[in-house]
């Protein structure tokens, strides 16, 4: 059994920009992604500026382990976003993940969603997450039903990916004990 470096998880900034861009636009990565071809790292960093400011609720997240030389080095990202600006949908977030190839299987994607989870949980007044998978991305279907997301149902011909229309699930979790006041048993 191979042992990795311990992961760290961290708020992204904007110097994260370029693994997120390097991660994303991966051709082993990117046809799992609702991304395009040929991201543009400033694009990503003007995002990731975007959120620090104040009243903003999306959550950019990265997972980091030393490389060979010790450096901190980025092997997944993460984001949590509105779903958008309507008032009855305010308890909802939606999300989405993404592991370079190298980290894949290690891990990486259980501690970024394990991270999400327990912000919308515990910190954010998140009652519900949602996804969109390809129905053909059986190891991120497996990592979100383990992590208590349902299938919802599922679109066909969802999105156009390297020249062909596939299939996508949505996906959700509902907090599994939501918080209430007065605190049960005070």
């Amino acid at each position: 059994m191979t042992t990795h470096a311990p992961l760290t998880i961290r708020r992204a900034t904007p110097a994260d920009a370029a693994a997120y861009t390097r991660i994303m636009g991966h051709p082993e990565v990117l046809p799992n992604l609702m991304q395009v071809p040929y991201m543009v790292e400033e694009r990503m960093k003007a995002g990731l500026i975007e959120q620090q400011a104040l009243g903003k609720t999306d959550l950019f997240l990265v997972a980091e382990r030393p490389d060979a030389h010790g450096e901190p080095q980025v092997v997944g990202t993460c984001g949590m976003h509105p779903v958008g600006a309507h008032l009855r949908r305010r308890h909802v977030m939606m999300l989405g993940i993404s592991v370079a190839p190298e980290a894949q299987g290690q891990g990486v994607g259980r501690a970024l969603m394990q991270a999400l989870v327990d912000y919308a949980d515990r910190w954010a007044q998140v009652l519900r997450l949602e996804l969109q998978v390809y129905a053909d991305n059986h190891r991120a279907i497996a990592l979100y039903e383990s992590m208590g997301f349902r299938h919802e149902g599922r679109h066909v011909g969802y999105a156009l990916r390297d020249g062909q229309y596939v299939d996508s699930l949505s996906m959700a979790r509902l907090h599994p004990n939501p918080p209430v006041w007065p605190p049960q048993g005070a």
